[in-house]
């Protein structure tokens, strides 16, 4: 069972970077895929982005590409979201996952509690 404790949420303005930080139970941390999801009051749950088990691929949404990057520290069992100009759009709760296959990231059953990120205009 993996467990994944978010952490590094915050208030910032806009234009503002914050880094978030997802730290796993599991010591086969390295075979696991992992991703970053949102979720804005209201809203669906919608994916951030995406890193292989390997760190070698990274993935996207269209919304955040060009600001922020998923990066993995396998030794630490650590996976971090580096967000730079943030948006007031960006304000919600940041949840990490992770499954083996990249594929079933949006259907795992490994869920963090979320961290919260807000973004003053």
């Amino acid at each position: 069972q993996v467990q994944l404790v978010e952490s590094g949420g915050g208030l910032v303005q806009a234009g503002g970077s914050l880094r978030l930080s997802c730290v796993a139970s599991e010591r086969t941390f390295r075979q696991y895929a992992m991703a970053w999801f949102r979720r804005a009051p209201g809203m669906e749950r919608e994916f951030v982005g995406g890193i292989s088990a390997s760190g070698l691929r990274t993935f996207y949404a269209d919304s955040v590409k060009g600001r922020f990057t998923i990066s993995r520290d396998n030794p630490k069992n650590t996976v971090y979201l580096q967000m730079n100009s943030l948006k007031p759009e960006d304000t919600a709760v940041y949840y990490c996952a992770a499954d083996p296959q990249v594929l079933r990231l949006a259907f795992t059953n490994y869920w963090g509690q979320g961290t919260q990120v807000t973004v003053s205009s």
